[in-house]
């Protein structure tokens, strides 16, 4: 629509100006009608005084408004830029997965496993392939652990590289680290050839080195886990006090998730006498409303778990989109495991189903989850053994091998809390938000709900009890 000499006249009068016909020529340049409102009423505030708006004015007004959006422009790529900075995903399978589950797929995938853990130990060692073990006094081999064997003074077990496999036997202190083998984890042996046998001296994990320079920032960030929306056991009323505390106070910059976002359908038998959504879009319906009440400065990143509507075999890719475009704009979705960068504090997310097998085969206990954490840390691998409690995806990469040495690692599944330090890296084990089910008091697992975890980086910790 052609711009009338009579509008722009109309719409400097209601400022009290008069306008010369060279300044409205200029004006009517433009077709766009909010552009145009911005020439007028930054010309009113340039010429003050002046009874009469000239060209001047209104040039001097476009040269001005163009400045405005050039620094505002400007600011919006600075903005993106460090929001891009600030948080960076570094490993995430998401949108990278493509096994097809064939035998050529599997051969590759404990490849993978070996190629990046035998990389780790190259650091540190010296390697003989096993194939090309000669009859010398000693030597070091690394390899997958498989068909470990109790015997009346230690332990038989077969360790395989790509290039053959040998028995192993361990003896003495040897045999105490070989009792803790979960199986498929990549060692380092040592020992002397007897007959077409290794006499093992040593077993090594590949382990992490000591993190003595420790990244130090002033943000803070939250763990929360397994949140289970659309449980009947879904702790309303603790959630609520949860998210009115992290809303009245300014040191949380982070809030991380560490899967099982809602309860799902029909994950253990039963289920659905426990559900109060029965429908797994309305749970993650819920879910996001549930989020969007915590302030939008805070950034929220969530991961998945074995109760979410993605794929149970690990590693698992971040919801469908479907699901995601529930949550609100601050909201990051990755996968299981995730390695992201928080403005350089490395976070490894692990929703932590291989913390089940841990328990179960070095004995230990639930209510100190670190330290099965802490062991997945010595072997560098988040589920060693294949064919468990945890099902294995396999990639034709291993994504659940911890190559880069996180600042932190956060896990949950296990509905009970846990923290701790191995190696200068920050373990912490999030407890739930669900109250315990029948399901859990048949198979003897007792919650501790609603505590969150508040860590500044390289700095002090502390916990919060949202739950009697």
């Amino acid at each position: 629509m052609t711009v009338k000499n009579i509008d722009v006249a109309k719409k400097f009068s209601v400022y009290g100006y008069n306008v010369h016909p060279e300044a409205i020529e200029i004006i009517k340049k433009y077709q766009d009608h909010s552009y145009i409102d911005l020439i007028i009423k930054e010309s009113c505030k340039i010429a003050k005084n002046d009874f009469l708006i000239t060209k001047e004015h209104v040039l001097k007004a476009i040269e001005e408004i163009n400045s405005k959006k050039s620094r505002e422009d400007e600011r919006k790529r600075d903005e993106g830029k460090q929001q891009k900075e600030e948080i960076e995903i570094l490993k995430d399978v998401t949108g990278n997965s493509f096994c097809e589950g064939k035998l050529e797929d599997f051969l590759q995938y404990f490849r993978s496993r070996y190629e990046k853990i035998f990389k780790v130990f190259t650091e540190r060692l010296s390697a003989t392939p096993i194939g090309k073990i000669s009859r010398k006094d000693s030597v070091t081999v690394v390899g997958i652990v498989n068909d470990v064997r109790e015997i009346s003074k230690g332990f038989i077990f077969e360790i395989e590289d790509p290039t053959g496999s040998i028995t192993c036997i361990a003896i003495g202190k040897a045999a105490e680290t070989a009792s803790t083998f979960l199986g498929d984890e990549v060692v380092a042996v040592s020992g002397n050839l007897r007959d077409r046998s290794l006499i093992v001296d040593r077993i090594l994990f590949p382990d992490v080195p000591i993190q003595n320079n420790k990244v130090q920032k002033n943000f803070k960030i939250a763990f929360i886990s397994d949140t289970h929306f659309g449980s009947r056991k879904f702790l309303e009323k603790e959630w609520k006090d949860f998210v009115d505390w992290i809303n009245s106070t300014e040191e949380i910059k982070y809030l991380i998730v560490a899967g099982d976002i809602v309860d799902g359908v029909g994950i253990y038998p039963n289920q659905e006498n426990e559900l109060s959504i029965i429908s797994i879009g309305e749970q993650y319906e819920v879910a996001a409303a549930h989020f969007d009440e915590i302030n939008k400065k805070i950034k929220i990143i969530i991961s998945t778990g074995n109760h979410d509507a993605v794929r149970q075999a690990e590693p698992q890719p971040a919801l469908p989109k479907e699901f995601r475009d529930f949550f609100p704009k601050n909201t990051l979705h990755v996968g299981n495991p995730s390695l992201v960068s928080l403005e350089g504090v490395k976070v490894l997310i692990y929703h932590g189903r291989s913390l089940d097998d841990v328990v179960s085969k070095l004995s230990l206990n639930y209510d100190e989850p670190q330290k099965a954490i802490e062991e997945l840390i010595k072997r560098r691998h988040l589920s060693p053994k294949y064919g468990e409690k945890c099902p294995i995806a396999p990639e034709r990469e291993d994504y659940l091998v911890i190559e880069d040495v996180p600042d932190i690692i956060h896990c949950g599944h296990v509905h009970t809390h846990g923290l701790g330090f191995y190696r200068g890296i920050f373990m912490v084990n999030s407890s739930t938000w669900q109250a315990q089910t029948d399901f859990q008091k048949k198979m003897n697992l007792n919650p501790k709900p609603g505590i969150v975890t508040i860590y500044r980086p390289g700095g002090e910790y502390y916990i919060r009890s949202f739950a009697l």
